[in-house]
C-alpha cells in the first residue's frame, strides 16, 4: 500500500489487479472541522452529482 500526502495528509492508495484505489476515508479524516468522516462521506454519496456520476460509470462500465 502507497501513501500520498496532501496538504500533510497521508491518503492510502492501494492496488487490485493493476487499478489504484484512493482512500475515501483517508480524504474525509482530513477535514479541519468537526464533522465525522462518516457524515464527510453520506452527505458525498448522497449528493446529485456524485449520483449522476455513478450513474455514468455504470452505464459505461
Amino acid at each position: 500500500m502507497a501513501k500520498l500526502n496532501v496538504l500533510q495528509n497521508e491518503i492510502s492508495i492501494i492496488s487490485v489487479d493493476g487499478q489504484d484505489y484512493i482512500s475515501l476515508t483517508d480524504m474525509a479524516n482530513a477535514r479541519t472541522d468537526d464533522a465525522r468522516a462518516a457524515d464527510v462521506i453520506k452527505n458525498w454519496i448522497r449528493n446529485r452529482y456524485t449520483i449522476e456520476l455513478l450513474g455514468t460509470w455504470e452505464i459505461n462500465s
